[in-house]
């Protein structure tokens, strides 16, 4: 069966009951049908603080086309300490409808260890990108309305930088040119669009700590600059509280479950190339509220997602992981060895002994740089040999790693009990989080830091206009904020065709972001986009609506 179909024929506990099992009494619940609710939010702050509440962080290698399963071990491993006895709840992001119809298809996990109903969190689910990219919209009409009405702050047209969004992958919005077809309509000016999950507001929404924290980081959006550079706020323009309005429903946590009825927590959803890649805090740390494990995920590879994780998310609220999962395929390292899409999952071990440097130098990032107790897991295939396995078990080991063989996709969370117990040792081991660099370094120290430790580069370069806006945000108080790089998934350099853990390569920046309510610098690198286009056969041409179900759907 496809994973639609698996997630169909599911039988599912009322959220009621999944509530319930929480100790959530459903007064706290404000359901959304039968299977999926809001927590309230002010239910979940009166709960005391858990000190023994141990966080998992599910990572892993460079991505592929193949895809790692990195959600479906975050779901398999929330099962696998449930089915051993553990209280253990589930963290992870929304998905963007840009990516569902694009390339990747659903985005709720795969096989026996998905999050349910899966059809509603991959199409709408509670509407909260809607309401983050209302919030946004709004803002940008409050600019140009702004300007239109005499413009009493003097904002420069030529220098709003606030973007107006939409959750579709959509290239022909990156460029645009606004307010045309005459005076009416407003100062024709060059604009362009984002997807929501690039939005300031998602990662303002994930960073957030509470509805007035939410309220007072929107205010500090920096939207454009006057004619005399001096910046304009959100809250000049007296944006901020009806963004709050806008998003305040859209701010409590969803609940949902597994295929095995396990609590899971779907809220927010930047993406990890082009933003900070995390599930919202509201939402991690109500869930360690909740659980004695919580099992979250950060996005792509851990070059990008659980660097920013630990970076960003762990660094803004005092979260910490307790361990690491580092998920790996065979066929994705040995595509990353250089074999072709087509036949990796044939056995090759040439192709595998090439490719293993990718795994190895995320791991390494996770347990050097970082200081996380760590464990590989092998997302296994029945294509993957005898041969190959053993190879990989003899290369991790010899890094002085665990390494654990799991079979979630298939059996669910008994294909995932030998990781949960491996998983239950890190999180009693002795440990101290390291950053990637400390809060006093410059802007400059920060990206050679992560460009040098975590991507293997041997420079950072950037042209002179680029080195100035550093420099500018440097010397005008933003200098102790985090970087957030923006850059490929595919490969540790900013060429999504280097494989493997390429060396000496220089970083790029070719655009860079302010981001003052979620408080980071975005550092845009490579090729990469902040508004995605669709593939020449997007994955929407799979989906339909046949005899009262969803098909095709990943």
């Amino acid at each position: 069966m496809s994973d639609l179909e698996i997630a169909q024929a599911a039988t599912l506990k009322t959220i009621v009951e999944i509530g319930s099992d929480l100790g959530i009494e459903s007064h706290h619940l404000e359901p959304y049908g039968h299977y999926k609710a809001k927590v309230s939010l002010k239910y979940l702050a009166s709960l005391p603080d858990r000190p023994t509440s141990k966080l998992i962080l599910v990572t892993a290698m460079s991505p592929t086309p193949a895809g790692e399963g990195k959600t479906t071990t975050t779901v398999g491993l929330g099962d696998a300490l449930r089915k051993i006895g553990k209280d253990a709840m589930i963290c992870l992001r929304e998905p963007s409808l840009g990516p569902v119809f694009g390339m990747k298809g659903g985005a709720a996990g795969g096989g026996y260890s998905q999050v349910v109903p899966m059809e509603d969190i991959n199409l709408h689910f509670t509407g909260d990108f809607g309401a983050i990219a209302l919030a946004n919209n709004l803002l940008a009409a409050l600019i140009d309305n702004h300007i239109y009405h005499g413009n009493v702050l003097a904002i420069d047209s030529r220098r709003v930088t606030w973007k107006r969004v939409v959750d579709m992958n959509d290239r022909a919005l990156r460029e645009i040119v606004s307010s045309l077809g005459g005076v009416g309509n407003g100062y024709p000016r060059s604009d362009g669009f984002d997807i929501v999950v690039a939005s300031e507001i998602m990662a303002i929404f994930c960073l957030a700590t509470s509805i007035e924290d939410l309220k007072e980081r929107l205010g500090k959006i920096v939207v454009a600059y006057t004619v005399s550079k001096k910046p304009v706020l959100a809250s000049d323009l007296n944006a901020h509280g009806a963004m709050t309005v806008i998003l305040k429903d859209a701010f409590a946590p969803n609940l949902v479950q597994t295929l095995e009825n396990t609590p899971a927590f779907v809220h927010g959803g930047p993406f990890a190339n082009i933003a900070h890649g995390c599930n919202s805090v509201v939402s991690t740390t109500a869930a360690m509220k909740l659980a004695d494990y919580v099992v979250t995920e950060a996005g792509f590879g851990a070059d990008l997602g659980a660097e920013k994780f630990i970076d960003i998310k762990c660094r803004k609220s005092g979260l910490m992981p307790d361990a690491c999962v580092l998920v790996a395929t065979v066929r994705a390292i040995k595509f990353h060895g250089g074999a072709d899409i087509k036949t990796i999952t044939e056995e090759n071990l040439v192709a595998l002994e090439a490719g293993v440097v990718n795994l190895e130098q995320h791991a390494k990032n996770m347990r050097d740089v970082f200081n996380i107790p760590l464990v590989v897991c092998i997302n296994q295939f029945s294509s993957d040999t005898q041969e190959e396995i053993n190879f990989l078990i003899n290369k991790v080991q010899a890094l002085g790693l665990k390494i654990v063989l799991s079979t979630h996709w298939v059996d669910g969370g008994a294909g995932a009990t030998q990781l949960a117990k491996v998983v239950i040792q890190l999180c009693e081991e002795p440990k101290k989080v390291n950053f990637a660099y400390p809060d006093s370094a410059t802007l400059w120290e920060k990206v050679n830091a992560v460009a040098t430790k975590i991507y293997g580069a041997k420079e950072v370069t950037a042209d002179s206009k680029v080195q100035a806006r550093i420099e500018e945000l440097q010397n005008t108080g933003y200098g102790h904020f985090p970087i957030c790089i923006a850059k490929t998934q595919y490969s540790f350099s900013t060429d999504a065709a280097l494989r493997g853990a390429p060396r000496g390569h220089s970083l790029n920046i070719r655009e860079v972001k302010l981001s003052a309510g979620a408080e980071f610098i975005v550092l845009i690198c490579g090729e990469i986009m902040t508004m995605p286009g669709l593939p020449k056969v997007p994955s929407s041409e799979r989906v339909d609506y046949i005899n009262g179900k969803v098909v095709g759907l990943f």
